[in-house]
């Protein structure tokens, strides 16, 4: 939920634009944690899984990240919740029939996980300007990472979801503090995948356009920030149409068109919602 914040920020400089209606809070707020915590052991070296789930194109969904204030009673497909959400709220959500897709950063660090303090320290990048509390990681060495994102897999897959939501994969073109090339991300987008379908999670590829050609035989849906507003649509239409879901979001801090927006999620077959970057439980769908 990062990319489209360091656009509008770059835009409203050079194009003298200003949002339409004022900015929601774009601090990322530290979420209740749940009691069951994240493996500190070697992460699992599970048997290579040959189902998972495999969502079609036109799925409808809702997008809540931050708290376990989970507004459960949202007609939608698909939930896209964090981690960490009390196992409770999974279970409801399963027994409404809901898939729920498991929020986690792949790609930077988070002063409010639990398993913060695993993280080697020379894998901490540079803060990751507009999110308080974050640093880039060093993708790269997957070596480091491995045993804390593993468990982070892990717990996704012992708690019962259906996917996986890698944030922050598209990481290359920050300014990290590392010299990432487009391969290192690629090498590390297809690790996560692998991993994520042997424990029989799907994954989704989060924006990250200019690797679609390589990710869409590979990955199981997208998930788009403000691609419409950016007219960026297009670039993710394999993924459609490979019968896949590309799953939108605009945001309202952005001065862009929603019905227009919508019309052309209608013409893509794109499951498209407008959120406040937030990522409450507020949502407009649409018509």
């Amino acid at each position: 939920m990062r990319r489209a914040l360091t656009l509008f920020l770059l835009s409203s400089f050079l194009l003298g634009c200003s949002p339409a209606s004022p900015s929601p809070t774009t601090a990322s707020t530290p979420m209740k944690e749940s009691t069951l915590m994240p493996s500190t052991s070697q992460p699992s070296n599970p048997q290579p899984e040959t189902n998972w789930w495999h969502p079609t194109a036109g799925l409808t969904w809702q997008w809540q990240i931050g708290n376990d204030d989970i507004d459960t009673s949202i007609e939608a497909d698909v939930y896209d919740i964090d981690l960490y959400v009390d196992q409770a709220i999974i279970d409801e959500l399963h027994a409404k029939g809901r898939k729920v897709i498991c929020y986690i950063s792949v790609g930077s660090w988070e002063d409010w996980r639990p398993d913060k303090d695993q993280f080697p320290a020379e894998v901490l990048g540079k803060d990751y300007d507009g999110w308080k509390g974050e640093r880039w990681l060093d993708i790269r060495r997957i070596d480091l990472l491995a045993p804390i994102m593993l468990a982070r897999l892990d717990l996704c897959q012992a708690k019962g979801f259906d996917a996986v939501e890698p944030d922050n994969m598209e990481i290359y073109t920050n300014d990290t503090g590392f010299p990432l090339t487009y391969d290192d991300q690629l090498k590390f987008a297809l690790w996560l995948a692998d991993e994520a379908h042997k424990r029989g999670l799907a994954i989704g590829q989060k924006n990250a356009s200019d690797q679609v050609k390589e990710l869409v035989n590979i990955y199981d849906f997208a998930i788009t920030e403000d691609y419409f507003y950016y007219d960026e649509a297009d670039k993710m239409l394999p993924y459609i149409e490979a019968g896949k879901p590309v799953f939108a979001a605009e945001y309202t801090d952005l001065p862009g068109d929603f019905d227009a927006f919508c019309q052309r999620s209608k013409q893509l077959n794109f499951s498209t919602i407008l959120k406040k970057r937030g990522l409450d439980a507020w949502i407009q769908t649409c018509p």
